[in-house]
């Protein structure tokens, strides 16, 4: 655990000159854009519609890709309730989507569609969110699947202890499943049925360009 901290903390200090590969290249084409779950919430009420944004940033790194990601309520776009940036690399299994923090994160609140999100940050002024990195791999052709390790991931939001996400990743959907447990391992919050459906929409990312 605390190897993979060093791994991820040193990856935001300077570039690296790590390979883009065409895999990764496409694991990131398939994750970027805007995406709804406006279907499943209208065929099943426990569902929310929810959007999610992912928007490419720091497009002069070579390390890896980055996205800046928001999702929110439909009605309430104004108001995300999680926004963050991802850092997506090759590893010799697979991949990982490091996950941080953003400081003050609600300024930023809608900037998916500027033309450069996030402007005026670097990746030094963001926190790891420790353990709660995506481990990934491809399953086939044009899908990847992967989840956090473990109960490596900390979280306090309504009496949880530790939370999980399982993710699949297709042609035009996305698949989430964020679990909140308590010290029981006791699900307190998330989706109970299953995973969240994402379909891919028209694009709203650099919509304002």
């Amino acid at each position: 655990m605390r190897l993979l901290t060093l791994v991820l903390l040193a990856a935001t200090q300077c570039p690296s000159s790590q390979a883009r590969t065409p895999a990764l290249d496409l694991l990131v084409h398939l994750m970027s854009g805007s995406f709804s779950s406006q279907d499943q919430a209208l065929q099943d009420s426990s569902y929310f519609d929810i959007r999610l944004e992912m928007a490419p940033i720091f497009p002069e790194r070579e390390d890896g890709h980055w996205l800046y990601v928001e999702q929110a309520v439909a009605e309430h776009l104004d108001r995300p309730y999680r926004q963050r940036v991802y850092h997506v690399e090759s590893t010799e299994q697979g991949f990982i989507s490091a996950v941080f923090e953003i400081p003050d994160p609600l300024r930023f609140a809608g900037d998916f569609a500027s033309a450069r999100p996030l402007a005026g940050l670097t990746p030094d002024s963001l926190s790891a969110r420790e353990g709660c990195a995506v481990i990934l791999t491809q399953q086939a052709d044009s899908l990847f699947a992967g989840s956090t390790p473990g109960k490596e991931c900390l979280s306090s939001l309504r009496g949880a202890t530790w939370a999980s996400s399982q993710v699949e990743i297709g042609p035009g959907w996305i698949t989430s499943w964020d679990r909140g447990y308590d010290a029981e391992d006791q699900q307190v919050w998330g989706a109970e049925k299953g995973p969240y459906l994402f379909l891919r929409v028209p694009s709203a990312i650099g919509a304002e360009n």
